[in-house]
Formats: C-alpha cells, sequence, structure tokens
C-alpha cells in the first residue's frame, strides 16, 4: 500500500498531505456547485495549510533573543529572502494563502499558458529576477496536469540560479508527477507538494476526477489565459 502522505517519484519528493481538514476543504473545491467566491475562500485556506508543510525545509539562522526572563537560542529566516511565484492567472488565487505563512518572501509572476492540441506551455509574461542565485522558490499552480508548465517554469528557475524549488498544486496527477521526476535529476532539489493525487489524465490531458478550470473557477471564464 502506498503511503499517500509522502511518496517519492524517482528523485523528486512529492507529498499528498492527507489531513482531514486538507481532505475536507478539496472535497468542497471538487462540488461542481461551489461558487466562484466560495472557491476563492476555500483555495486560500487550503494553500495556507499546504504552505506548512511546503516550508518544512526552509532555510534558517540560529540566534540569540532576550526573553523577559534569560536568553535563549532561536532562529530567524536566512537570507537571501525566498521567493513565491505564483503562474498566471489560476496561481494568483494561491497567493494570498503562501503570504500569509511567508509575508516576509519577494513575489514574481511567471505568465504561462497551455496549447490545447499540443499541450506545450509557452511563455507569455516574466516578472521574475535575473538572478536567483542560491534562492529558495516556491512555485503556485493549482493544477499539476500533464506537468509541462511545471517543468518549463522551473527549468527558467533554475536556469536563473535557483537551487531548492517547491512547487505547491490543490490537485496533481500522476502523470505530472512522473514528468517533473523525468525532467531533473539528482543534482537539483525539487518537491511537490499537493492535497490530492488523483486517478490520471484524460484524452485531453485535464485530472480526472478533478476540479474543473481552476482559473476559470477562481475568477471566472473572462479573460481566460491558463
Amino acid at each position: 500500500m502506498i503511503d499517500r502522505a509522502a511518496v517519492r517519484f524517482g528523485v523528486v519528493r512529492s507529498l499528498v498531505i492527507d489531513h482531514p481538514l486538507v481532505t475536507q476543504k478539496l472535497t468542497a473545491l471538487r462540488d461542481k456547485h461551489t461558487d466562484n467566491t466560495t472557491f476563492r475562500l476555500l483555495a486560500d485556506e487550503l494553500v495556507t495549510l499546504l504552505a506548512y508543510e511546503a516550508t518544512r525545509g526552509i532555510r534558517v539562522n540560529e540566534i540569540t533573543v532576550e526573553t523577559p526572563l534569560e536568553s535563549t537560542k532561536g532562529v530567524k529566516l536566512a537570507s537571501p529572502t525566498p521567493v513565491i511565484v505564483p503562474i498566471l492567472r489560476a496561481g494568483l488565487g494561491m497567493l494570498d494563502g503562501m503570504l500569509r505563512v511567508l509575508p516576509t518572501a519577494e513575489v514574481g509572476f511567471l505568465g504561462m499558458v497551455r496549447d490545447e492540441q499540443t499541450l506545450i506551455a509557452s511563455t507569455y509574461a516574466d516578472r521574475l529576477p535575473d538572478n536567483l542565485k542560491g534562492r529558495q522558490v516556491f512555485v503556485l499552480d493549482p493544477m499539476l496536469a500533464t506537468g509541462g508548465t511545471l517543468v518549463a517554469a522551473m527549468e527558467l528557475l533554475f536556469e536563473r540560479g535557483a537551487d531548492d524549488i517547491v512547487a505547491i498544486a490543490l490537485i496533481a496527477a500522476p502523470e505530472g508527477i512522473a514528468r517533473v521526476e523525468q525532467a531533473f535529476g539528482k543534482d537539483v532539489n525539487v518537491t511537490v507538494v499537493t492535497a490530492g493525487l488523483d486517478a490520471g489524465l484524460n484524452d485531453r490531458g485535464y485530472i480526472v476526477p478533478g476540479l474543473g478550470d481552476a482559473g476559470d473557477r477562481l475568477f471566472g471564464a473572462v479573460g481566460n489565459a491558463n
């Protein structure tokens, strides 16, 4: 039996968070009767829960602080600060939940769109630092389906010097995680954190049972770019 709380695909560490509150919120997100407003609130709450596990390996430095009684050891976030990168447009619906846990992080934006025929992702917007050397990066994208978008985003981030990337997805398909595993060797640090590992993809590359188009359910169908 697979322990869905910690699944390892090759060299990519993949964590499926098996917690009752996570499962309850994901179930409500899947429901086709959940309206856009409720969907946004649930996604925000779910990302905050996922962020606690996603930041387990965040870098810290030991410090000494003075309590009202005596000195004691503690930690603070190490420099340089982490970078959060939501994939536009659907990833924007995850940003507030992540910033709630990491309010001092810097934020970059990456716009990517998947061709529905070829399933190949292309970049249409890049608002990222040119130099990410030594930075931990948290990528936000609600759906890890074929993995093409996430792999393309990670390749760009590694090219700019990032050395540790954690991707947070509301749901994932085994095909997507396998694609990430195939793309990156053991010389890089890659982690995928998700609330659900679904059965797979249909013939159109959509996750099933899934939760529909995350961008449309977060923001409505107008201006669909993801």
